[in-house]
């Protein structure tokens, strides 16, 4: 970039305002990557108990499930499925967390009455087809935190590019143009300073010159 400036002193000053505003985007952008990565280890955390739950209600639901099928028939099971299957609806929002946008899902009370005559239908199976609303729940809460993870996580990646972009890219080429203007006008500087110095030798010796000349002329006189 130093081959592509003017090395003036208003370009020394806009370098000088270009270099304090990298250095401060750099450090604006490090703490929203440190916040970013503290929300980010907090998120581990909760979908780390979300998968245990989903495990632990999962696990629970598959047994209940195999002892309606070995107690009651199958086919009774599987109309119950289909009686008990239907939209499950969620209420997602979008959230900002530190200009992040990620989604924010609100999972439902479920209904704890089933929505079927369970005149035909065993005890084991109506506790499976519970438990198996229990495990969409989980599913769905896995689901919100996940996706939160890998959102914040693309962030926290995005973010650490731009800053290793700005400290090893961006602010050294300003440095280096900072030094390149300085180096230039330290030269002319020198220069001027070395042929002003010659200016006044020479008038001195002049004024030496014109004295030695009017006391010659002074003496001739006499």
């Amino acid at each position: 970039m130093a081959g592509q400036i003017s090395p003036t002193r208003s370009a020394l000053l806009a370098s000088k305002a270009s270099l304090k505003t990298a250095s401060s985007g750099a450090d604006l952008l490090k703490r929203k990557r440190d916040a970013l990565i503290g929300e980010f280890f907090a998120l581990v955390k909760d979908a780390l108990s979300a998968r245990e739950q989903l495990g632990g209600v999962s696990k629970g639901a598959y047994t209940s499930l195999f002892g309606a099928k070995a107690w009651d028939s199958p086919e009774a099971v599987e109309s119950l499925s289909l009686a008990g299957s239907g939209d499950y609806a969620v209420d997602m929002q979008i959230e900002s967390i530190y200009g992040v946008k990620v989604p924010r899902i609100n999972v439902p009370e479920r209904n704890q009455q089933v929505n079927f005559s369970p005149i035909n239908v065993g005890a084991r199976t109506i506790q499976a087809a519970t438990d198996f609303g229990g495990v969409m729940e989980a599913i769905v809460r896995v689901a919100a935190t996940e996706t939160k993870l890998r959102r914040i996580g693309e962030e926290i990646k995005k973010t650490s590019r731009r800053v290793n972009a700005l400290e090893q890219v961006v602010i050294p080429g300003i440095q280096g143009d900072i030094r390149f203007i300085r180096g230039v006008l330290d030269q002319r500087e020198r220069e001027e300073s070395f042929r002003l110095k010659k200016i006044k030798a020479k008038l001195e010796r002049d004024k030496e010159e014109q004295n030695a000349q009017a006391g010659q002329h002074g003496t001739a006189a006499d």
